[in-house]
Order: structure tokens, then sequence, then C-alpha cells
């Protein structure tokens, strides 16, 4: 046992130090095109707005990651990409105590199918790639609001799951 522990940890410190010295904030991961053309979302459900909402929630988060650039018009993009909302169901988690016919939460689950096409080769990457989110919806302030409410969290998470399948390589 060495008669100076202070002497051992600062000769043995540097050794430490080099496991962080190629660390790096955030993904390294590139995806395999520059550029994207998104096509406005489409929805064969009956969710007012959320095809809107969605398509603005995708692009605002594309845009916030800044690994790819977007492309107004097709002819200009590396890939494009089309987004349907396919689903979205409602499931009972729980009832009312004062009353059990009538429902106190919500799961609501938004799927949406995603087709990535390359431009410059006409190879589809994905073909309907189904992409779903789950919130829980607490009605306590009566259900139409709180599904109201929710359809932006869900369009917002959405959003972020089809960022990530795109851009992330694992």
């Amino acid at each position: 046992m060495p008669r100076h522990p202070a002497i051992l940890a600062w000769l043995l410190l540097p050794l430490f130090a080099t496991g962080c010295a190629h660390y790096r904030l955030g993904t390294d991961s590139a995806p395999a095109f520059r550029s994207l053309h998104v096509a406005p979302a489409d929805s064969r459900i009956a969710l007012p707005q959320g095809a809107a909402l969605l398509s603005a929630r995708l692009r605002e988060s594309l845009l916030r990651d800044a690994r790819v650039e977007l492309r107004p018009d097709l002819a200009g993009a590396d890939a494009a990409l089309t987004v349907t909302l396919v689903d979205y169901r409602r499931e009972l988690a729980a009832a009312r105590a004062d009353d059990t016919g009538l429902a106190r939460k919500f799961n609501v689950t938004l799927t949406a199918a995603c087709t990535l096409r390359d431009s410059r080769s006409g190879r589809i990457l994905w073909s309907e790639r189904r992409i779903s989110v789950r919130r829980e919806v607490f009605t306590d302030s009566g259900q139409l609001q709180a599904e109201y409410q929710a359809v932006a969290l869900l369009t917002e998470a959405l959003a972020a799951r089809i960022t990530s399948d795109l851009l992330e390589n694992w």
C-alpha cells in the first residue's frame, strides 16, 4: 500500500480521464440522405386536424434535429416521406369510483403508416412502416376536452418517433 494515496490518485487520474476524451454530445449517426421532402400527412381516420397537426409537428421535429435539409418540392430532395394516419384507438383504463359505467381514464393510441422513398434511385426504403404512440387521457374535465388536448400531445410524440426512426441508425 503506498504511503501517499493522494499521489497515487493524481497519477491514475489521466488514465481514467482518457476514457471520456472522445465523447461527443448527441448522436453520430448520419442518415442515408441529406435532403428530405415531407408530403403533407394524410388521414384515413376520423380525427379532426390530426393530419395537419402531425404535418406541422413532424417538420418542426426535423428542423430542430437539423441532420437533414427539408425541401419544399420532391425534385430537389434526396428522399421523400409520406405519412398517413391509419388508426386511433381508445381503450378503457379506469372507471370512475362513483359510477363504474363511466370512464375516468383512457389509453389512446395513434398509429401512422410511413413510406420513405429514395428519390435518386426510386428505391423504397420503408413501405407502410407502422409507428404508434400511446398516451393516458384522464376525463376529469370532460372526455371531449381531454381527448382534444391529447391529440396535440399524441401528434408531437408521433412526430418525434418518426424523426428518430428516420435519422437514427441502430
